[in-house]
């Protein structure tokens, strides 16, 4: 490995990835199988997501910047974080720890919080197969606790003249964000994102949920090229430096790392049988690889609660499990059965209905035949609409004279035809409207908030008003609330809840065929009925894939309390019936939907319509309440219910993997789901949630040599409207896309790509390539570049030692003789240009001539050796010879 270079900074995780153990276990022969025995089983090491795992580090926010980065920074002009009182807030250390007190937090007079995340720059890190001024343009995506995802604007780096002329380390690049006509920005540099947090926007009982996140999570960051939408790395930011701890405003300035993983297979020597054939899939590892840091200053205000918002937590009740009916039912006062009347009784079980306008409407329902169960507005006078009809019955007998007789039995079948729909119409509204308040007197209305994965426990006082014992059947309508038959959850719930309430065992029995769970019910006894309201589902939508553009204002946008990505609000009616199958009562729950926070973030890149199997490990959960000798049950449970999601309990100490199973979808399409975690048997509140992303692309094999350019043709196909596209791939100097620059594509139109790759490492890789709608900023196609790497078959190869600490590196030559009859003309190439470079990199020479190759090799600070492939390459880049050298640094 060279002692020098990007490589330097890169780590490997040393996950093994697609490899199977196929040794047997024991010493039991083959032979000794049976005919038509069961096959055993061999160990399988699953393939695990390369991605940070939870548990593990973190991308470290404790590293030290430089005094000049420093000084970089803070003369950009940055918005300063202050108090109400115009008070610079208070500095924190983030590489100092730090306590939590969440007596202090709760009893904290500011009961408001403005949190405040302040992206300041980003620097570069040379990365193998990008230029030096990559990437030129970032948009950055995350989530902070259950607020919506947000997708930042473009941002610029703005690279200054001292960090061009720097040579001894790269300077900060300040962000600026850039207007949807293309211009920078002219306000303050950065971009700053609030999240308000007060009295108003918590939930009875969570503000101390929101501390508790505050103190133990970290909010994951990916970090994209809004040039190319290829992702660039991914950090994570801890929070728990933004707990004001009593003071007025606090503030922490962050470096993280941005780190990006990389697949990487064994070298293979090329062979004449490797040639036009992929080889079978081997061990690989993955690298970590540092793509740069990124500095982000965060900062929490506190604020007094607004009188006008008083919805305060402390003032709220304390919120009761136990749902009581009426006490004193107010039955019908009396009047007419309208449907106004009633809406003022049950406003949700009736419906705001319209007059209607014009003379051609009533016609047309008459002639369409209004049903019997059709609502007839109020306001209808029936005989207004008898003269209407008598007029019109009149005019078409005068237009009929030859068939005045006919005319004369038309209208008077309208007539009569009208009367007798409007007479059963009206006694099915009477009947309704009885039904509607009786069903009325014996409901009780329940607000719920419940989010994904979460259980929610209720008890439902159910008393038999008769005087004769009943039989009460219980039937809901959603099967995601239902009644806790089981007396041992039932005890888990009461006790998590601290509901004081009298348990009883083995109260439920069930029938087959019935619509749900019977209770026996004494002659006006009282019991209370557990309910349990849980889903695991929710709405996936997702925005489109590309950098928004935010309206531009002083620097500083507030996040909006828009519901994304939660489970469906709706209204589920739990009916207890009699013996006669008569409703006894009636619990009409209303679950309001509230977004769920997210702990970690995954993004998987796949072939598009296969299917995605990884194995993401967890870390080694320790339950200080149970036993040494016990270990913590771990389920799992998926938000989308065509994804397959599970795990296996092993033995005790070993970690534990959660196996995910996601189906195919076609390019460019992104699949969002998440993954719940349980580490409670009866699986009450996720311990953690997971979002993962799978991105599915077009997959493209590809053999080929280091150093040799190879190509293949790819196909962009046209949709509905013209568009600018412009292809991008992730590693510029070894995969290039001809045309280069933006082309037009008509609709349902063909183009055909070329794709040329000139890889200059061994093994399998995996590169990416994009196409964008330049006008929209949208990804319209993405491909997935399987690369199977060989080794050159070497022609020579030579040995060099270059001292080290000298500074000036050492110069050597090498002989070519152009074995051709005529003249031609070579490039050469290196594996590693910043560790040796050519006097001349073309030259001709003519047939049979011998021409000397000058270069000169790049001093080193540290002892170490490198091997360095030279290629011989003629103009199509295919090479005619390799060379290798072995040089030593001492």
């Amino acid at each position: 490995e060279s002692p020098q270079g990007p490589g330097a900074r890169s780590a490997v995780t040393n996950i093994t990835h697609l490899e199977m153990d196929l040794q047997r276990v024991g010493d039991e022969p083959l032979s000794g199988q049976e005919e038509g025995d069961q096959l055993r089983e061999l160990p399988f090491t699953p393939v695990h997501a390369p991605v940070i795992t939870p548990g593990m580090s973190v991308p470290s926010s404790c590293s030290v910047s430089s005094r000049s980065s420093l000084a970089h920074l803070f003369s950009a002009g940055f918005p300063e974080i202050a108090d109400s009182s115009g008070r610079v807030a208070d500095v924190l250390d983030p590489t100092a720890p730090l306590s939590f007190d969440s007596q202090q937090e709760e009893a904290d007079l500011l009961q408001g919080n403005l949190l405040v995340f302040q992206f300041l720059a980003f620097t570069r890190i040379p990365t193998a197969g990008v230029g030096p001024d990559w990437p030129g343009n970032i948009f950055l995506t995350f989530q902070f606790y259950r607020f919506p995802p947000v997708t930042s604007q473009k941002l610029k780096l703005l690279t200054g003249d001292k960090a061009r002329h720097k040579t001894s380390g790269s300077l900060p690049c300040i962000l600026a964000s850039i207007n949807k006509n293309g211009s920078i920005n002219s306000g303050s540099p950065g971009l700053q994102m609030q999240f308000r947090v007060d009295g108003s926007f918590l939930r009875p009982g969570e503000k101390p949920w929101f501390l508790r996140y505050l103190a133990l999570h970290t909010m994951h960051i990916d970090i994209w090229d809004s040039d190319s939408l290829l992702l660039i790395g991914s950090t994570a930011v801890e929070l728990k430096y933004m707990l004001r701890q009593g003071k007025s405003a606090v503030q922490a300035l962050h470096e993280l790392e941005v780190l990006t993983t990389d697949y990487v297979g064994q070298d293979t020597l090329l062979t004449d049988t490797d040639l036009g054939r992929p080889s079978a899939s081997g061990p690989m590892t993955v690298q970590t690889i540092i793509r740069g840091l990124l500095y982000v200053r965060t900062g929490n205000v506190g604020c007094p609660a607004e009188p006008d918002k008083r919805k305060a937590v402390d003032d709220m009740p304390s919120h009761s499990h136990i749902i009581r009916p009426r006490e004193a039912i107010s039955g019908f006062r009396g009047g007419s059965l309208s449907p106004r009347n009633i809406f003022q009784h049950n406003a949700g079980n009736t419906a705001q209905v319209h007059r209607l306008k014009m003379d051609e409407d009533h016609m047309r329902l008459y002639r369409d035949r209004i049903r019997a169960d059709a609502v007839i507005p109020e306001e209808l006078n029936l005989n207004s609409q008898r003269r209407k009809l008598e007029c019109m019955a009149a005019v078409r007998r005068r237009e009929a004279k030859e068939n005045s007789e006919a005319a004369e039995s038309l209208g008077h079948a309208e007539e009569v035809r009208f009367t007798s729909e409007v007479k059963p119409n009206e006694e099915y509204k009477k009947a309704e409207g009885i039904a509607s308040m009786l069903s009325l007197a014996i409901t009780t209305q329940h607000l719920l908030y419940a989010s994904l994965g979460s259980a929610e426990y209720m008890e439902f006082v159910l008393k038999n008003p008769f005087t004769v014992p009943q039989t009460v059947t219980i039937h809901s309508d959603d099967s995601e609330l239902s009644v806790i038959t089981d007396t041992e959850e039932w005890r888990y719930f009461k006790a998590l809840t601290k509901t004081p309430t009298h348990l009883e065992e083995n109260m439920f029995h069930e029938k087959e065929g019935a619509a749900g769970p019977a209770v026996y019910l004494r002659p006006k006894e009282t019991v209370h009925i557990p309910l349990k309201y849980q889903s695991f589902t929710c709405s996936h939508t997702m925005a489109t894939q590309g950098p928004s553009f935010l309206p531009s204002g002083k620097g500083a946008q507030t996040a909006k309390r828009n519901q994304s990505n939660i489970i469906n609000a709706k209204t589920i009616k739990v009916t207890f019936k009699a013996d006669d199958g008569k409703p006894m009562a009636i619990c009409q729950v209303s679950v309001e939907p509230t977004p769920h926070a997210v702990d970690q973030t995954f993004r998987l890149y796949h072939p598009e319509r296969c299917f995605l199997k990884k194995a993401i490990r967890l870390p080694l959960w320790h339950d200080p309440t149970e036993t040494p000798d016990s270990r913590t049950h771990i389920s799992v449970r998926c938000s989308d219910p065509n994804v397959i999601c599970q795990t296996r309990m092993l033995a005790p100490e070993e970690p534990q993997d959660v196996y995910l199973k996601v189906p195919g979808s076609p390019s460019p399409h992104i699949k969002t789901f998440f993954v719940m975690v349980f580490t409670d048997r009866r699986m009450a509140a996720p311990s953690q949630i997971w979002q993962v992303y799978v991105h599915f692309l077009e997959r493209v094999d590809i053999s080929c040599v280091t150093g040799q350019r190879s190509c293949q043709s790819l196909v962009l196909r046209g949709k509905q409207t013209t568009r600018k596209i412009k292809c991008f791939s992730s590693h510029p100097k070894e995969a290039e896309v001809d045309p280069a620059g933006v082309f037009v594509l008509p609709p349902a139109a063909v183009q055909e790509l070329q794709l040329k790759v000139q890889p200059w490492q061994a093994g399998s890789r995996f590169l990416y390539v994009n196409a964008v709608d330049m006008d929209q900023q949208r990804l319209v196609t993405a491909w997935l570049l399987c690369l199977n790497v060989h080794r050159p078959v070497l022609s020579k190869a030579f040995e060099v030692c270059v001292p080290v600490g000298d500074g000036r590196g050492s110069s050597r030559k090498i002989s070519y003789t152009n074995p051709y009859t005529s003249s031609r003309t070579f490039v050469l190439r290196s594996d590693h240009p910043d560790l040796l470079q050519f006097k001349e990199q073309n030259f001709r020479i003519g047939g049979g001539e011998t021409y000397t190759i000058g270069l000169r090799f790049a001093p080193s600070q540290s002892p170490g050796s490198a091997e360095i492939l030279i290629y011989v390459n003629n103009l199509e880049e295919k090479t005619e010879e390799t060379f290798c050298v072995k040089v030593s640094y001492s």
